[in-house]
């Protein structure tokens, strides 16, 4: 097996917990190639860099095997490789520290409606 769709492939190395998901970031123009964006149906070969963007971060990846079907969580790095620089990192963990530091003390718990609008950041969705 020499090729794979990439909402397959970003699927079986559970990078997105459906397949669904992972071709909706395709769509989107969340997941790219050599600075383009990709189709959910683009092949790709091992070797290439693919760079999946998460708001805030943007993640990626060095391709060194195809799997042929959903891997567990051990198996991950035989499939692929890490490259998200350093800096990527720590804007999640700036993130993290603006989200529980944010809320004011006392106010309780947040409401629906905060509760949606955290999300709505958070996946840079509109």
């Amino acid at each position: 097996m020499d090729e794979i769709r990439i909402d397959k492939w970003l699927w079986d190395v559970r990078l997105y917990k459906t397949r669904s998901m992972a071709a909706d970031a395709c769509h989107k123009g969340r997941v790219t190639i050599g600075d383009m964006t990709v189709k959910a149906s683009r092949p790709i070969k091992v070797g290439e860099v693919v760079e999946v963007k998460k708001n805030p971060v943007v993640y990626r990846y060095k391709i060194l095997g195809i799997p042929k079907s959903r891997v567990s969580a051990k198996l991950v790095p035989e499939y692929l490789e890490d490259l998200t620089p350093e800096q990527e990192i720590l804007k999640i963990d700036l993130m993290r520290a603006d989200i529980n530091g944010r809320r004011d003390p006392g106010t309780g718990r947040p409401t629906k409606r905060d509760r949606r609008m955290l999300d709505i950041w958070m996946n840079g969705d509109e």
